[in-house]
């Protein structure tokens, strides 16, 4: 078996995959702010909820700056986290060797992985808690952008200069609405949004030029 570990600033998901990559058992908890507090859950959870304990390989999607050469998760998204070791901690409960990467890469490599037959350059973005982004190019996450972060864009808005997820991710939504995405229903609000959301997609596509975008995340 294979295990996957999604952590997101809103909740974590975890699968245990067979050799063809379907999964066989999956489950998802809140994501704690404190760091061993979500170790201990993880733990928890692993324990109580996916009933193997023969994982050969398996890999960690974190939203923010990844170091992959030391393993360790630095800093960004929507998690208050610093420099934690987050690879070899999870190695140490799950007793299998981890990956780490940046979850909206992966999404992205596999998105564009169904779409090689039509598309070679793909620009991804989860738009949830926060807005993440992967750029891939060929199947290959591309090594020029694998550490940005297109929610972390320093936007102009009104008289200030500040980040695109800021104003348009799923946090700011609920802030601004007090509801979340799934619950707005007024045409009036979404048409707002939607236009918080076009600008920073105007300025990734005039750097980036993908040939396809695709939307992910709660909000997308």
């Amino acid at each position: 078996m294979y295990l996957g570990i999604d952590i997101g600033g809103t909740k974590t998901l975890v699968a245990a995959l067979d050799q063809h990559g379907v999964i066989a058992r999956s489950l998802k908890f809140p994501t704690p702010e404190n760091y061993n507090e979500f170790l201990k859950e993880l733990e928890h959870a692993l324990k109580n909820g996916l009933p193997f304990d023969d994982f050969r390989a398996g890999c960690v999607t974190a939203p923010g700056n990844i170091d992959r050469k030391h393993g360790r998760f630095m800093e960004g998204g929507n998690l208050q986290w610093q420099h934690v070791p987050l690879q070899h901690d999870i190695e140490r409960i799950v007793r299998c060797p981890m990956l780490i990467e940046n979850d909206a890469n992966l999404a992205g490599l596999s998105e564009a992985m169904l779409l090689k037959d039509k598309h070679a350059v793909v620009l991804y973005l989860t738009i949830s808690t926060g807005i993440g982004s992967g750029f891939i190019v060929n199947q290959k996450i591309e090594p020029s952008m694998a550490d940005s972060e297109a929610g972390q864009m320093m936007i102009q808005r009104g008289d200030k200069i500040v980040k695109w997820e800021s104003f348009a991710s799923g946090k700011a939504i609920y802030e601004r609405y007090h509801q979340k995405a799934s619950e707005i229903r007024d045409p009036k609000i979404w048409k707002d949004v939607v236009a918080n959301l076009a600008v920073g997609f105007v300025d990734l596509l005039a750097v980036t030029q993908p040939d396809v975008i695709v939307i992910g995340g709660g909000v997308g």
